[in-house]
């Protein structure tokens, strides 16, 4: 079964996928089974993956890092994306741009809140 919101990565072209609802096929891009990508939240690359999450007047910010990640063509943080009170809310980054997203949710109402980020070589990070 693959479970829902689970994500996956073709080891040959890249694509990436995430579960909207479960079932019981297997996964396969380009001839080949996907690969189901673990969260990470500490270890080798910490310091420039792990989404730090910060309250603001507007909403939430979140920055990939505690140092500045790359963000170049074939190095960035494709992703960002809040899950608060079971909804989701993502943002796409492009090359060149900074490693981080503002989400404008009313901080006051958010219970629970969680984050995860995806870099193009290191996988995902969640917070």
């Amino acid at each position: 079964m693959t479970p829902k919101n689970d994500v996956y990565r073709c080891r040959v072209c890249d694509n990436v996928i995430e579960i909207l609802k479960s079932g019981d096929g297997k996964l396969v891009c380009c001839n080949a089974p996907m690969e189901l990508l673990k969260y990470r939240s500490e270890g080798s690359g910490e310091e420039k993956h792990v989404p730090v999450l910060e309250k603001t007047e507007s909403g939430f910010k979140v920055m990939v890092g505690n140092m500045p990640h790359p963000m170049e063509e074939n190095h960035c943080i494709d992703w960002i994306e809040i899950r608060a009170d079971g909804k989701i809310y993502r943002q796409s980054l492009n090359p060149g741009e900074e490693p981080q997203a503002e989400f404008f949710l009313d901080p006051e109402t958010v219970n629970q809140i969680s984050v995860r980020s995806y870099c193009s070589i290191h996988g995902l990070w969640k917070s």
